[in-house]
């Protein structure tokens, strides 16, 4: 199997862990503030099937992996979560959101641990590892973009005032297209605005979680 075949599985099974994780996450964090829903359909759990999405787990990050973009990341299905449930409900609403991020840099932070432990730098589980930690850092930073319907979206919306919170929800729809448009900033105009915003504050945790994992 050649080096990139490699790189390649590694990314794609790193990447179904971290969506995995960050789905099943939102549900355990709903279940532990009253909302059984996600448990009711089957997707409270660490299986990956019932969470991938053909295109967001599979064929975007393949796409991205052969146009050499600097970020590789995808998405999983939403995990239902009834937030009329919740109790409180705005704790419960942040909570819900932000357990997905939470999740990703913990299992960011646990395969920095595996590397430090593991002294054999020249094995495809290592390889999966150094990918667990990448794709999991980016992951989460990118879902805490204030922009909905990702996770930042959600929290930012529970913590402003209603008189702002109401009108920034309606940007929603747009939400994906807005995301879009980031990505295709770079070849459009040549700014890569997405890029600046993540780059400083992936580098902050990635090196908090180098220096507390001992890397």
């Amino acid at each position: 199997m050649s080096q990139d075949m490699i790189v390649a599985l590694a990314s794609l099974i790193a990447l179904v862990l971290a969506v995995t994780t960050h789905e099943a996450a939102h549900g355990f964090m709903a279940k532990a503030f009253g909302d059984r829903t996600a448990e009711s359909m089957g997707r409270l759990t660490l299986n990956p099937i019932p969470h991938i999405d053909l295109f967001g787990t599979i064929i975007l990050p393949g796409l991205m992996f052969m146009a050499g973009t600097p970020f590789l990341f995808g998405y999983a299905k939403p995990v239902p979560v009834d937030f009329r449930n919740l109790k409180p409900q705005r704790l419960g609403e942040i909570m819900v959101s932000f357990a997905g991020v939470g999740a990703n840099f913990i299992l960011a932070f646990i395969a920095a641990l595996l590397l430090h432990i593991n002294p054999d730098k020249e094995t495809f589980g290592n390889d999966i590892l150094v990918r667990l930690v990448m794709i999991n850092v980016v992951l989460g930073v990118f879902n805490l973009i204030p922009i909905l319907p990702l996770d930042g979206g959600r929290i930012l919306q529970r913590l402003l005032p209603y008189r702002l919170a109401e009108p920034y929800s309606r940007t929603e729809p747009y939400g994906m297209l807005i995301i879009l448009g980031l990505l295709m900033l770079p070849h459009l105009i040549g700014i890569d605005l997405l890029r600046a915003i993540m780059i400083p504050v992936i580098k902050l945790i990635m090196g908090m979680i180098i220096t507390g994992s001992g890397l």
